[in-house]
């Protein structure tokens, strides 16, 4: 902190004078408020720094493609909202039991044990704030800091795995997977990467950001090796099971880890309402856990949040069990745009990819294109100039794959939750662009 102090006088002319009052006082410059390290170092989220930048050209009045968000374009089914407004209606605005309420709890377990295996009572459910907060309880649980834990990463990942592992005081270790053998790591490398400081493994299928699912016979010979490793959790986040699409690839089905009797003790299922029923902003998420660590977890749960909103629950008890016909109906158009992605991305030189068979993303790589230079100037050497440029020059919004792992710095993630003619729009404008770099 450093003072100064300084003279004023009154004077009616504006300047001094032996009649004027002199007083003193003191300005006080304040040094910056600390903030611990873990904080510091931590970076801000790659897709909502991209939403931002694209937020702010909009608003200079740019005509921006935005394939940044991971959002559906859906509006939440009527039947939910109704059901939530009635509740609302009703005087459900009190505090509601940390875990949510019974019937919410008991809907969210016999959908676990009857559509994922997965056997659950309610007692092991708790509805939190979204699955990102389902999956910071799930790391502050298992991971001891100080202890040197270290917990596994399937790469490319989604951006806010790592720093969570990181924030909870584990090392994250990558496992990447290659474009080659479609975003997917195997037995082997698995095994490889585990040491005896391993305590966990974050695991993500269908996967933001490569929008591929795991074939079941692979979840389930890398379930096999993890079984092997009694000290190691798993914790399976399963938030775009329902966005499988089989029209893709043919038999392509979602496979809980949860539901092998040999992981189910060990095993930490992580999932919500946001994507599958474009809920969103309405930020409902559960976990499953075996009984003693669900106990944890909700006490955990109570130092911080509580319940989400009390009139939420019946909405969804109504998602869960009445909305199988609006989910399928947005699953098999994002089945279409997946294909229209596919097709449009493979007429642009030089990229590199994937076709999606789950979740609303494509994941190409981009890198034949460093080392150039855009018709702006901007020279082309990462992942993160790519699309800074692409954003400047053209108005196209995608994310940079460096935080998705370091397998990943040279892709780019594109969303396909949007409107088919913002597809072939969009991608047009990048296929111009690429054709426009020296």
């Amino acid at each position: 902190m450093m003072s100064i102090t300084v003279c004023a006088a009154q004077c009616a002319s504006g300047s001094l004078s032996t009649s004027s009052s002199v007083s003193s006082f003191t300005l006080t410059t304040m040094q910056p408020m600390f903030v611990s390290s873990r904080i510091a170092s931590m970076s801000e989220s790659a897709t909502l720094a991209v939403g931002a930048k694209a937020a702010a050209a909009r608003a200079k009045g740019h005509d921006v493609i935005a394939f940044a968000m991971g959002e559906p374009d859906f509006d939440t089914p009527d039947n939910i909202k109704r059901v939530a407004i009635a509740a609302l209606q009703m005087g459900m605005t009190k505090y509601a039991p940390t875990p949510g309420d019974k019937a919410a709890r008991e809907a969210i377990a016999r959908k676990l044990t009857n559509e994922n295996g997965v056997a659950t009572t309610f007692e092991q459910v708790t509805i939190t704030a979204g699955a990102k907060h389902a999956i910071y309880m799930a790391l502050q649980a298992i991971i001891e800091p100080g202890r040197g834990d270290e917990v596994l990463l399937p790469t490319p990942a989604w951006v806010s795995y790592k720093p969570l592992i990181e924030l909870a005081g584990a090392k994250c270790v990558e496992i990447a997977g290659t474009l080659e053998h479609g975003f997917r790591i195997t037995p082997a490398q698995l095994a490889a990467a585990i040491t005896p400081k391993t305590i966990g493994i974050v695991w993500n299928s269908p996967s933001n950001p490569c929008g591929i699912a795991y074939p079941a016979n692979e979840v389930r010979a890398l379930c096999d090796e993890l079984i092997k490793h009694e000290r190691i959790a798993v914790i399976s986040d399963e938030i775009y099971e329902k966005l499988i699409y089989p029209e893709i690839t043919a038999g392509i089905t979602q496979f809980s880890p949860g539901s092998l009797d040999a992981l189910a003790h060990r095993t930490i299922t992580v999932n919500g309402l946001s994507k599958s029923y474009a809920m969103t902003g309405w930020r409902v998420g559960y976990l499953a856990a075996p009984l003693a660590m669900a106990k944890e977890i909700i006490k955990l749960q109570g130092q911080m949040t509580n319940s989400i909103p009390s009139f939420f629950y019946p909405a969804i008890v109504e998602a869960l069990t009445n909305s199988a016909e609006g989910v399928e109906v947005m699953r098999a158009r994002f089945a279409t745009r997946a294909k229209l992605m596919h097709d449009e991305l493979a007429t642009v030189p030089g990229f590199r990819c994937v076709a999606a068979n789950a979740a609303f993303y494509a994941f190409p790589d981009v890198s034949a294109h460093f080392g150039k230079m855009s018709p702006a100037g901007a020279v082309i050497s990462s992942a993160q100039n790519f699309a800074d440029a692409l954003l400047h020059e053209v108005h196209v919004a995608v994310v940079p794959g460096e935080d998705f792992g370091v397998c990943a710095r040279g892709n780019i993630r594109l969303s396909f939750a949007c409107s088919e003619t913002n597809i072939t729009k969009g991608i047009a404008r990048i296929r111009d662009w690429v054709l426009s770099l020296r």
